[in-house]
């Protein structure tokens, strides 16, 4: 292989990124419509796509809550994202399997047990994805009304991951010892007892597995671009999801955050940076601008644009939509939201590339993702361009359509990579650790001098 070798993971989407792929497809293709929702041979064949093209790992991107607006226009993920990937880890043998669960709601030891598991069962490719989130519908399927403020969520984001960190190294391999003769197969003195009462979460005892397979630590991922979730994912991540849209802007976001994580003593390769790109392939650029723009016009143009003023926190409805941003206006309001960056991400890319309004709402269909439209050629060169200027380890891939899209793009662009000597042919490694080249050991969260 030649030059640094891209990580690829895959955004698991129901029917695709598209908020109109599921029109495309016929319910009675499938059996029934709910297979896109909780159909286990659906989800079973997008992960053996997934892992046919090597990826490091798959992830569902979970949204904790009843049903709302988005899930009522569109297939969304109804099942337990644990759950499923272990009933994935039996239909698969090598591909990671991250699962999304919050880091501010539920109990740290339930969560050290679920997630170790999911470890074990997969053979060490299990992960976490931690997420902070307060969206309204999940304060209300849980029964909150408070919401914290960004400092108080990361510290108490923190408090939590600490308590799951410590039950994960209660039980350390040596504390096994099998000694039939003595009639002990656990020692106790070797284990290391948790029993914390922090400001938000409490613990106490000894996880009754491992926290890992063969003793290593899951992997953790982690999304967010305030500063206090760079902090955070510096302390604690092993690989962070982003959403950069300019290569300048994502060289700058992955040196600040492979910096903090050199202040937490960590090497900067112990963090890998992996942005999300959403990708429509075609045979010609001509042909990929003809499949979205075929997949757009299948959608209402209200939503898209309550969703860019929403993103924007400034109402582009009354503007001339084949006109540019009024970017005099847009300068002119700072905001001190959680949606600042996101914000500063979207204006900058419709400057650079010249975009309307009707343009960019078509170009924010990702949530703020970067959205890239050509061969499978043109997807390699890009993805090449930004790992080599230390803009990306890799990418978080999300597919306009499954399963068309993502078989398109294993046999387009993961070949294109391969053919360069920028991808793996084959797995190299059983777990997800060893995909990422990551260590066998893991930080502990802890700050260098605390």
């Amino acid at each position: 292989m030649t030059g640094k070798q891209v990580h690829l993971t895959l955004n698991l989407q129901s029917t695709g990124r598209h908020d109109a792929a599921w029109k495309t497809l016929d319910p009675a293709g499938t059996g029934f419509a709910s297979d896109w929702i909780d159909g286990i041979d659906y989800f079973t064949r997008i992960a053996q796509i997934a892992e046919r093209g090597r990826f490091d790992a798959i992830f569902i991107a979970d949204r904790l809550g009843g049903l709302d607006r988005t899930g009522s226009v569109r297939p969304w993920r109804g099942l337990d994202p644990t759950v499923l990937l272990a009933a994935l880890a039996r239909e698969t043998s090598h591909i990671g399997l991250a699962s999304t669960n919050p880091a501010i709601h539920g109990n740290p030891f339930l969560l050290a047990r679920q997630i170790a598991s999911l470890d074990h069962v997969s053979k060490g490719r299990g992960a976490w994805n931690i997420i902070t989130s307060q969206e309204p519908t999940t304060l209300r399927a849980l029964g909150k009304s408070a919401v914290l403020d960004a400092e108080t969520r990361y510290r108490a984001a923190d408090e939590f991951v600490s308590i799951v960190d410590a039950f994960w190294r209660s039980l350390p391999p040596e504390a096994i010892v099998a000694d039939a003769e003595a009639d002990l197969y656990i020692d106790e003195t070797l284990t290391r007892p948790v029993d914390i009462a922090g400001e938000f979460f409490s613990g106490a005892g000894v996880l009754p597995l491992t926290g890992g397979y063969r003793g290593n630590r899951p992997v953790l991922f982690q999304a967010g671009t305030s500063r206090a979730s760079k902090e955070f994912g510096a302390r604690w991540a092993d690989a962070l999801f982003t959403s950069q849209r300019l290569p300048e802007l994502g060289r700058a976001f992955a040196d600040e955050v492979k910096g903090l994580a050199e202040a937490n003593g960590r090497s900067r390769d112990e963090l890998l940076v992996l942005p999300g790109l959403y990708v429509v392939l075609g045979d010609t650029e001509q042909a990929a601008q003809r499949r979205k723009a075929e997949l757009d016009e299948l959608l209402a143009l209200e939503p898209l644009i309550g969703d860019l003023s929403d993103y924007l926190e400034f109402d582009v409805s009354g503007f001339d939509l084949d006109q540019e941003l009024p970017y005099g206006e847009l300068a002119g309001r700072a905001s001190s939201s959680h949606q600042t960056v996101r914000r500063h991400q979207i204006v900058a890319d419709a400057k650079t590339r010249g975009l309307t309004i009707r343009q960019l709402l078509f170009n924010n269909l990702s949530g703020g993702q970067r959205v890239i439209v050509g061969t499978p050629e043109q997807v390699a060169d890009d993805i090449e361009t930004w790992v080599d200027l230390g803009a990306a380890d890799g990418f978080t891939i999300n597919i306009d359509v499954q399963t068309a899209g993502f078989e398109a793009f294993v046999d387009g662009v993961v070949t294109e990579l391969q053919n360069r000597g920028r991808f793996r042919r084959e797995y190299e490694h059983d777990t997800l650790r060893g995909h990422l080249g990551l260590a066998a050991s893991a930080p502990t969260g802890q700050l260098v001098g605390a």
